[in-house]
């Protein structure tokens, strides 16, 4: 699955009980890029055996060249935006939620574990609409996971609250005086 769990025994303001990241998934690794390019590019060149010698290469070199620019940009523009993720980081007292996309500013949301809740919309704006609901918000989690993914997550989530409401004390309610 494309998240992962780390957790503390001991945690400080630095180092939560709980972190969580989750990122899209990722079909192409760097050692993919380097393989895919090579490939393309020896593809590409196959045309230009044909004309070897001949002036006509010169211009067929451009435009062999300006495809195999183009097919590089596209992959690293895609590489930028493999960079969003979410982090979750849960501490006694305190849940920290940021969206991080590249080149803007992370959106963020905090809340007291003790009143959040998760909720799953099985009829959503995606199938199994994974929410946190707390501090007077509700933000969604995880809407680059499958609909299985966000089941599970949602589970497990449940199951990382319940721990961390069993070893803090009860926090004032948002109402309470």
């Amino acid at each position: 699955m494309p998240y992962r769990w780390t957790e503390t025994e001991d945690p400080t303001d630095s180092a939560p009980l709980a972190r969580l990241i989750l990122w899209p998934h990722q079909s192409m690794t760097g050692k993919g890029f380097a393989t895919f390019i090579g490939i393309t590019a020896a593809m590409l060149s196959l045309p230009l055996f044909a004309v070897l010698g001949s002036p006509i290469i010169w211009v067929l070199l451009l435009f062999f060249l300006a495809a195999l620019w183009a097919i590089w940009f596209a992959l690293m523009k895609n590489r930028q935006h493999r960079m969003l993720h979410e982090e979750l980081a849960i501490w006694p007292d305190k849940m920290h939620l940021a969206h991080v996309q590249p080149r803007r500013p992370p959106l963020t949301w905090d809340a007291n574990p003790y009143w959040v809740s998760t909720h799953l919309a099985p009829e959503g704006p995606v199938e199994n609409y994974l929410t946190l609901k707390g501090g007077g918000r509700e933000v969604e989690l995880g809407a680059f996971l499958s609909p299985e993914e966000r089941v599970a997550l949602r589970d497990e989530l449940d199951t990382a609250l319940a721990r961390v409401r069993s070893g803090a004390p009860r926090p004032p309610s948002p109402g309470d005086p």
